[in-house]
């Protein structure tokens, strides 16, 4: 049995519903953090297959170190044309280039894998409209002595934070950018801003239009309609009163519309970990943990390993006592990976031990 330090507090429900107001963020799969934070994830899950299919275990590499750099474009109605200038994402990190004498092709790994993203997951972005560079790094020898141990050690002090179920407010902001997505002019760079005020919500909705799928001004407000009609729907599933608010930004001189669907095509940088955390949501009212999950490896870097520990873990005991928990993981450098300190928060204290420990043994 693994020696963990469980600390468990009682609290009467979630401190979300004692509270007036509440505010939730997403960032869409299209915001040029969420590119970076899935292309770091995507770069470190193809290195785990190569690593594994190559010398059967997965070998050190951290893979967080990616930047977005916006491009240049000049989008009008009813045209798809190429970038003035191309986005240019830079992949960075470290990972482990060569194993028993044989060489690792880190770098067409990692690019190919973020080449991929873009292909499966973008209606116009393709990876022709960016410029991929890798200049992913040899791994420190330091941290690749953890994983030649006999017990798997962190590679770092860090904790993670998760909770569940989520509040009303968090579902909202989590669920409607799949709405909005089956509108076809709708690129994928949606912001989604949900404030709440006692159980009346505000909602405030940034999409990309695509140009080649928008003829003109009145079929882009035309879309703008579409969008506050689907937006209103959805969150009328979740509150009864609020309000829907579309592109406010937007002027006569001056609309939202892009040649690829995302604002990354003209002016606007990314980076990882600027953007939503492991469940998808930026939420000021809940405890985060702000480090950067994507990317890291998922054998000792506890900074990954334990934010998706404890969103696990929370759904976990909700799943068992039907009662909200917060969960908070955490290991310092060195130590064993197993053997974590963990603090729960939660209605219903009975059994959480044992549905705890059965999680993490």
């Amino acid at each position: 049995m693994s020696d963990l330090d469980i600390s468990i507090e009682q609290v009467e429900k979630d401190p979300i519903k004692n509270t007036e107001t509440e505010v939730v963020e997403r960032k869409g799969l299209g915001h040029p953090d969420t590119i970076c934070d899935n292309i770091a994830e995507k770069v470190s899950k193809a290195l785990c297959r190569e690593y594994k299919e190559r010398f059967g275990q997965i070998l050190h590499h951290n893979t967080d170190e990616v930047q977005l750099v916006a491009g240049e474009a000049n989008p009008k109605f009813g045209e798809e044309k190429d970038l003035e200038k191309k986005i240019y994402i830079l992949l960075a990190g470290r990972a482990t280039k060569e194993f028993k004498r044989e060489k690792i092709p880190v770098d067409k790994i990692a690019i190919e894998a973020a080449e991929k993203f873009i292909e499966e997951n973008f209606k116009v972005l393709r990876p022709e409209h960016i410029e991929f560079e890798s200049r992913i790094g040899e791994t420190s020898t330091d941290l690749e002595d953890v994983y030649n141990r006999e017990e798997v050690l962190s590679n770092d002090t860090s904790f993670g934070v998760g909770h569940y179920p989520l509040s009303d407010a968090e579902k909202l902001a989590l669920g409607l950018e799949e709405k909005i997505l089956e509108i076809d002019e709708a690129g994928e760079d949606i912001k989604i801003m949900v404030t709440r005020e006692k159980d009346v919500v505000d909602v405030t909705v940034a999409v990309a239009g695509i140009t080649s799928r928008i003829e003109n001004l009145e079929a882009y407000n035309k879309f703008k309609l579409e969008v506050k009609k689907v937006a209103k729907k959805y969150s009328q599933k979740y509150f009864s009163n609020g309000c829907v608010h579309v592109n406010i930004a937007d002027s006569e001189d001056s609309v939202y519309i892009t040649e690829t669907g995302t604002s990354a095509e003209n002016g606007d940088d990314g980076s990882v970990g600027r953007g939503n955390r492991y469940n998808g949501l930026i939420t000021p009212e809940r405890s985060m943990s702000l480090e950067a999950w994507s990317g890291k490896n998922p054998v000792t870097h506890v900074g990954k390993i334990n934010q998706i520990r404890a969103h696990e873990l929370s759904e976990k005991i909700h799943e068992e006592t039907g009662k909200f928990a917060q969960c908070r993981i955490i290991n310092k450098i060195g130590r064993p990976v197993k053997n974590p300190v963990i603090h729960i928060k939660t209605e219903d204290e009975k059994e959480v031990e044992g549905i705890v420990r059965e999680f993490i043994e």
